[in-house]
């Protein structure tokens, strides 16, 4: 009975160690999350932001009637203490497909496409299907997310920088099963305007890049601005992505997936943007076409746009409220975010930029275009999927270790001897074989989950928190561990 003791002893002064020793790490990141946080004015409610969200770095431009306005915060680099400025560079995101969209209304414009054409037009290869059946989808389709493909396709974007990823795309892509038929219903998926990229290639004859940056970065003096192959022409200015682990930001190089080029890797500053949010609202030195392209991206044709929400519409790359004449757009990578909005009848605009994908932008641009508007400025709200993940899995990780120590003292200590009545001996097993059948299911569906959800483990790998993996091979040990010990349990029993 001693070594019994001593054994709970062991155990009991492991994980009482274990969480101090957890708590001690994390008491900072727990504090500033749960903390009210200064929102006095916009310098403390970025900061504050950025805290509650672990975002290392942020750069945003406001402009109003012209007036245009920098501020940038934190770190372009924290292991080199680097910090955030004006030429600093960041990934787009998904507000990358406003640009694709321009790209398609100036060639349409031009006479090289319309609307209304195939996507079998230009590319016989592509062959989608409903409900078995061969699908047509339309260019128009796809600006506005109403093709039908469903939005899990972005896991078949195959990863790489050679020129040949997007054809790769394209291809995996082709012969999909959709969930809606054709133009019934909105359902965001990147890998429309990855689609879009390719015919932009099929009807000019060069890259997708190229062409964007020839007809759209350029004439609007964009010249920082660039698309991100693998092959980055201004490393030194590029800000480091990161990414959440433990409610802290850790450096991520994520992997680069030059596949979906054309919906999320432009690659630019708050400088050029200032002229892309101005060109928007007209202002500025704009080429009569690129102008007169532009107005049509914020007309939202309701017959075929995308239908989001109550009088919001997704059209030409926006998120379009046509009686508030506001466009907007969020812009999610693995490690970079962004969000841009525009309210054309004011000419008041913003667009945020971070090196963490989180929902800082989001949260610090609407607060901005409420605060030039004289609103006061909304508190963090704790919807952050990304944050909230992280620490629900991160507490999942400590219970599973706790699991896991226990259960590894338990299995080191199988030589204590306990004496059973042949009852008490028959209920166990019941319970035992219970628990064994609990804990196999659990085991299963650690496993497989992902899969349910369309997704996979590769998919979780790159967008979520490490806490989750972490927690699903910890998950996985501790199962394991408890079955191993309930066989033997039975068998000294």
């Amino acid at each position: 009975m001693g070594n019994f003791f001593r054994t709970k002893k062991a155990i009991s002064a492991s994980i009482v160690l274990l969480i101090v020793i957890i708590i001690a790490g994390c008491w900072q990141q727990l504090g500033t999350l749960f903390t009210v946080g200064k929102y006095g004015d916009v310098d403390e409610m970025v900061e504050t932001i950025m805290t509650k969200t672990a975002t290392p770095g942020v750069a945003m431009v406001s402009s109003k009637q012209g007036r245009t306005d920098f501020k940038v915060y934190g770190f372009a680099d924290v292991d080199q203490q680097k910090e955030v400025n004006e030429e600093s560079l960041f990934e787009l995101g998904s507000t990358t497909k406003a640009f694709t969209a321009l790209a398609i209304i100036l060639l349409k414009e031009e006479g090289y496409l319309a609307y209304s054409d195939y996507v079998s037009d230009y590319l016989p290869a592509f062959a989608p299907t409903f409900k078995g059946e061969k699908a047509n989808i339309t260019i128009n389709q796809l600006l506005a997310h109403t093709s039908g493909i469903p939005s899990w396709s972005i896991r078949l974007i195959p990863e790489g920088t050679t020129s040949e990823t997007l054809g790769n795309t394209i291809h995996k892509i082709s012969d999909i099963a959709l969930d809606t038929y054709p133009g019934t219903e909105y359902q965001y998926a990147t890998v429309n305007y990855d689609i879009l990229a390719m015919i932009i290639e099929k009807v000019t004859g060069i890259s997708y890049q190229d062409y964007v940056t020839q007809n759209v970065l350029l004439p609007l003096g964009m010249t920082d601005s660039y698309f991100s192959t693998g092959q980055e022409q201004k490393r030194d200015q590029l800000s480091r992505g990161y990414r959440v682990f433990f409610g802290k930001s850790l450096a991520y190089d994520a992997p680069r997936y030059y596949g979906n080029i054309a919906a999320g890797y432009l690659v630019s500053n708050i400088k050029d943007l200032a002229r892309w949010i101005n060109a928007q609202m007209g202002i500025g030195d704009i080429p009569d076409d690129l102008r007169k392209a532009i107005l049509q991206s914020h007309e939202a044709d309701l017959r075929s746009a995308g239908y989001e929400a109550e009088g919001q519409y997704y059209s030409y790359g926006w998120s379009n409220e046509p009686a508030t004449r506001m466009i907007s757009h969020t812009g999610s990578n693995p490690n970079y975010s962004s969000h841009v909005m525009i309210n054309l009848e004011r000419q008041e605009a913003v667009f945020v930029l971070s090196n963490l994908n989180s929902t800082a932008p989001s949260l610090i641009a609407q607060n901005i275009y409420e605060n030039m508007n004289g609103n006061p400025i909304t508190p963090f709200k704790y919807d952050d999927s990304n944050i909230l993940m992280d620490g629900v899995f991160s507490f999942l990780v400590l219970l599973a270790v706790i699991s896991i120590i226990v259960k590894a003292v338990k299995l080191a200590g199988a030589n204590i001897q306990i004496m059973h009545t042949k009852r008490s001996r028959r209920r166990k097993r019941i319970g035992t074989g219970i628990y064994l059948f609990l804990n196999v299911l659990l085991l299963i569906l650690i496993l497989i989950w992902p899969y349910l959800i369309n997704y996979n483990y590769y998919m979780i790998s790159v967008w979520m928190s490490y806490s989750v993996l972490l927690w699903m091979g910890l998950a996985a040990i501790s199962c394991v561990l408890s079955v191993i010990a309930l066989v033997l349990d039975e068998m000294f029993a």
